[in-house]
This record gives C-alpha cells, sequence and structure tokens, in this order.
C-alpha cells in the first residue's frame, strides 16, 4: 500500500469516527442551556430542570432580565468554588423574586463543573446567587440543590481571579465579574 492511499484510507476513517461520535453527542437543548461570559470567554451550562425545575426557571428568569449582568464573584476559593449573583457583592444580596424551596436529589453529586445554588443556613433561601465547583466536594452533596453543569469553558471558571474564604476583591484589587448571563435560546449570533 502506498503512502498516499495509506495516509487517505486514515483520514477517511477519521473522519467516518469524528462524525458517528458527534452524532452520538446529545444535542443541547437551547432553552436549558445557559452562556456565561466572563472576561476570558464563554461558559456553557448545560441546565438540570429534572434535578431542580424551580431553581432553574428562577435562573432563567433573571438572566432573561440581565440581573446577572456585571454581577462579582464575592467569593472564589481556590480548591473549593466560585460564587456570584449578588448584585450588591456582599453576598447578602438577592432577586426582587421570591426565595426558592430547596430540591436537594441524592441522583446528582458536586463534581467538578457543578452548578448550585447558594443558600443562607436555611435550606429554603436561594435566590440569586450561585456557584460553581473548582473540584469534587462531597460534604454539599444532598445539602445545596444542584441547577446546572459546566460542559464547556470551565478553564476560563479557572481563571476567576481568587479571593479569601470571606470576600473576593478589594478596592485596590476589584473582583471579577459575570459580563453576562444570557439563555441560549435567547442568543441570535
Amino acid at each position: 500500500m502506498t503512502t498516499t492511499l495509506r495516509r487517505a484510507l486514515m483520514g477517511a476513517v477519521f473522519l467516518m469516527t469524528a462524525t458517528a461520535a458527534d452524532a452520538q453527542a446529545p444535542a443541547r437543548d437551547p432553552e436549558n442551556t445557559l452562556f456565561l461570559d466572563l472576561r476570558g470567554g464563554r461558559v456553557v451550562i448545560q441546565l438540570r430542570p429534572d434535578l431542580a425545575p424551580k431553581h432553574v426557571e428562577q435562573v432563567k428568569a433573571l438572566a432573561r432580565r440581565g440581573f446577572y449582568d456585571n454581577t462579582p464573584f464575592h467569593r472564589v476559593i481556590e480548591g473549593f468554588m466560585a460564587q456570584g449573583g449578588d448584585p450588591t457583592g456582599t453576598g447578602t444580596g438577592k432577586s426582587d423574586l421570591p426565595n426558592i424551596q430547596a430540591e436537594f436529589s441524592n441522583r446528582a453529586r458536586f463534581l467538578r463543573g457543578t452548578v448550585g445554588a447558594a443558600r443562607s443556613q436555611d435550606p429554603n433561601s436561594a435566590n440569586s446567587q450561585f456557584f460553581i465547583m473548582f473540584a469534587p466536594a462531597p460534604f454539599l452533596d444532598n445539602q445545596y440543590t444542584i441547577w446546572g453543569q459546566v460542559v464547556q469553558g470551565m478553564e476560563h471558571v479557572d481563571a476567576i481571579k481568587r479571593g479569601d474564604a470571606n470576600r473576593n476583591g478589594t478596592v485596590a484589587n476589584p473582583p471579577d465579574r459575570i459580563v453576562r448571563l444570557r439563555v441560549a435560546a435567547d442568543v441570535r449570533e
């Protein structure tokens, strides 16, 4: 077999394999996909209405209002998570929508890229704040609601500026911010 023929056959096999793999990948539902734009690039979050339908609906409603745009990541802890969604940047702010009852699931775990609902000590106090995991945290399982999973762009989450355990950023070193958060179904690019 000549080198040219061997290369052509290998190329054809590669294309067939790539096409088969692409066909097997589940298509993303734009209505249940978020585009989280950060200074470094876009993060794609697959929403989990099967686990937390009330949380997913609230996050989509707030995203459609532009609520999350330009809000800071007010708490970012190395090896743990990045938390945002508070318009005040203090960790105590929320939207004008009602708080959401907990939707804990024993079918999902807090792994790298998992998106969960932040809350106070009251399990039914989630509102607008959320966090994205840098690493697994099994101690959060069945204690916090999981409403999404990063499926693309985790490198941009990894690049969010870190702070201390209580607050991220200062006047001299301000926190990173969400550029914008949109439901994919609403984005025309």
